[in-house]
């Protein structure tokens, strides 16, 4: 094992130990499996079965169904009895936090219970509390204690279990050891799965959720490295971004941080949680999934890229790559993106609204909107009208030399046309590289030598390879070892139908560059025959409807803003945590999230987190700035970080309370109306 999975260059799935989920296998060269959560009232047995139904035929292949308490757990023989009797077959997963007779209970019922380590049979008070070794050693005695009768249960019955851990969600003692940190997330987890097997049970699944897919992806990693470091094996793992949110941020954000995994050839099953109807979340599923079976890989051609014998970034920790700016691109500059019009036959200036530039002809003056692209690609066009101040144009050399203005325009170049070029910018040159497309060439990397830390060079990156992300990857750690700290714009193009689809593919490439700090830009495109569908019809997407884009243009820019939002390496707008709902949400989560992102979608930077009750509360929401957190039936609490600032407010009035509490904080500002 090279690091944390098989190989960095080619596409190789991790083993790991096959497990028994009723009829289901999971693990163990399977296929990825998708799953979802009910947002039922477990009590209400007819309403969960049908729910749950629902999902099943969308395509879930296992559905879990919280279980906050005895009542619930004891619940679940009904739902499960009324599925069987109706033909269904699908196994079922109890939801567990705190309860461990819930658990029990559960074990006995359904195919698999899920634990959080953080909630179950842990204490959890958000308290700083040092502990001597002896005394931390007295707690996991305790914990094992309480939690081996669950395990033997789920032994006796063979039922399946997924400990879940959670970054929000992590005990005061593992807080006061390795703080609100990925390896903290890993140690929580590796405790109860070491009880586990000291009882020699192994029908185990294991989860390191977050909300920023940043942590996510490393505490997947470190918990990949630390199983192979100490079993010599690897348990099944469950993906996730937990609270990802709804619509095409919450897409984006899913797919970064499990598309970056599933590259990797990490992941055995997968859930996206966002704040909508769960039969809607199975489509995401299989548009992740889908891209990594056996008959898509089997129809698409791999590049012959090289191994790699030292890896010259940490994946466990973020570090952005080293390089030098040129102009607005690379050092410490935040990633731009070039919006590609190069399709578009005569460009005008009610084009550029898609990309964030509106323009008023009474006054002759442009806005500029957060989520604005930095450069335009028009391929042989030069524009006929003046452009806003901060926006260039990028053209083909013959173009270039034609253009006057050389303050606007920049070339890019192949790389072979560079060094023959006799017309070059003083400030800008793009140069293009199709990563290990030659397959004659795979180990020759004398072409950098032509404009290697020539600081007018800004390479772009790409790749027609099916592992189109690691023969980018792979180029990156060449100019890493090589030290050649050019900056570089990713490229990638897409030849997927659905809006979906390009989404996911955009997310999952890109994110899993942009989460190891490699990429300076990006710039998102689609194959000529996938433009033309998508501008030919409706943006297609196989959920509901949550884009509103007008045109390709606008999608693509959009998709580019919402993946940089997503690994956090550029901030163009409000961040929203919200939880996907389940039975023990106390209010309707889509409709108030709804509301809140109305009236605070401007605020470039917040981050909000609308939880549906207090298991999800001040834990899960540890990431963000400001919480709206559901504390009884109608009732709202509201949370700066993870301080109570206002309890139990009447919900008809929370939201104008959250933009009160907003103002006292300084986070508020007025909505711009003119873009």
């Amino acid at each position: 094992m090279q690091l944390y999975c098989n190989s960095l260059t080619q596409l190789s799935r991790l083993k790991t130990r096959e497990v028994k989920i009723g009829d289901l296998l999971l693990g163990n060269g399977h296929p990825i499996r998708v799953q979802t959560m009910t947002t039922t009232d477990t009590m209400d047995t007819m309403a969960t079965v049908e729910q749950t139904i629902r999902c099943i035929e969308a395509g879930a292949e296992l559905v879990r169904i919280t279980a906050p308490s005895k009542k619930e757990a004891e619940n679940l023989q009904h739902i499960k009895d009324e599925l069987r009797k109706r033909g269904y077959t699908t196994p079922l997963v109890a939801d567990i936090h705190f309860t461990p007779n819930a658990a029990e209970i559960a074990a006995r019922i359904v195919e698999k219970v899920r634990v959080n380590p953080g909630n179950y049979v842990d204490k959890k008070k958000f308290e700083q509390i040092d502990y001597t070794d002896a005394e931390y050693l007295e707690e996991i005695e305790r914990i094992r204690e309480r939690f081996t009768p669950l395990v033997l249960i789920c032994k006796e019955h063979g039922t399946a279990m997924r400990i879940g851990t959670n970054h929000g969600s992590l005990s005061d003692r593992i807080m006061s050891r390795y703080g609100d940190t990925p390896i903290g997330m890993v140690e929580s987890a590796m405790e109860f799965l070491r009880i586990a097997r000291s009882e020699d049970y192994h029908n185990i699944i294991l989860s390191m959720k977050a909300s920023n897919p940043q942590v996510m992806v490393q505490a997947y990693r470190l918990l990949v490295q630390q199983m192979e470091a100490e079993f010599g094996e690897c348990y099944p793992l469950h993906l996730g971004v937990t609270e990802a949110g709804d619509g095409e941020d919450g897409r984006v954000k899913s797919a970064a941080g499990i598309g970056t995994l599933l590259e990797d050839g990490i992941g055995d099953t997968v859930r996206v949680s966002l704040t909508e109807d769960p039969e809607l979340e199975i489509p995401v599923c299989k548009d992740l999934v889908k891209r990594y079976s056996i008959e898509y890989r089997a129809g698409v051609t791999h590049g012959l890229v090289p191994d790699i014998s030292k890896v010259p970034y940490d994946p466990f920790h973020y570090s952005r790559r080293k390089t030098f700016a040129v102009s607005n691109i690379g050092g410490t500059q935040v990633p731009v993106v070039i919006a590609d019009f190069s399709k578009v036959t005569k460009i005008t200036p009610s084009h550029l609204e898609a990309i964030g530039y509106k323009y008023d002809e009474p006054t002759d003056k442009w806005a500029i909107g957060d989520a604005a692209a930095d450069y335009i690609f028009t391929g042989n066009q030069l524009l006929d009208f003046p452009l806003p101040g901060t926006l260039k144009v990028i053209v083909y050399p013959a173009t270039y030399e034609e253009c006057v203005d050389k303050y606007s325009y920049f070339p890019i170049f192949d790389r072979s046309g560079y060094a023959q070029a006799n017309c070059k910018s003083d400030a800008i040159n793009f140069v293009m590289v199709d990563c290990f497309n030659d397959a004659t060439a795979v180990n020759d990397y004398t072409f950098l030598e032509e404009f290697a830390n020539d600081t007018t060079v800004v390479l772009c990156l790409s790749s027609t390879n099916a592992n189109a992300m690691q023969s980018i990857r792979r180029m990156m750690m060449e100019l890493m070892n090589l030290q050649v700290q050019n900056p570089v714009v990713i490229i990638t193009d897409s030849n997927w139908q659905t809006a979906d689809e390009h989404l996911i593919h955009y997310a999952t490439e890109c994110g899993s560059l942009l989460l190891d700090g490699m990429g300076d830009g990006i710039c998102l495109g689609m194959t000529a025959a996938s433009y033309q569908a998508q501008s030919e019809g409706e943006m297609e997407t196989s959920g509901r409807n949550y884009l509103n884009n007008t045109s390709v243009e606008q999608f693509i820019n959009s998709s580019a803003f919402s993946i940089l939002q997503a690994t956090r390496t550029r901030i163009s707008k409000t961040e929203y945590i919200s939880c996907p709902s389940c039975g023990r949400t106390l209010f309707d989560l889509q409709e108030t999230t709804a509301k809140i992102r109305n009236v605070t979608n401007h605020l470039k930077g917040v981050k909000i987190a609308i939880m549906g009750c207090i298991v999800n509360g001040p834990g899960e929401m540890a990431d963000a700035d400001f919480g709206y957190v559901g504390s009884g039936v109608g009732k709202i609490t509201l949370y700066k970080g993870k301080d109570i600032m206002k309890r139990n407010i009447d919900s008809e009035i929370a939201v104008s309370e959250l933009i009160n509490l907003l103002k006292e904080h300084g986070a508020w500002v007025e909505p711009n109306s003119s873009l």
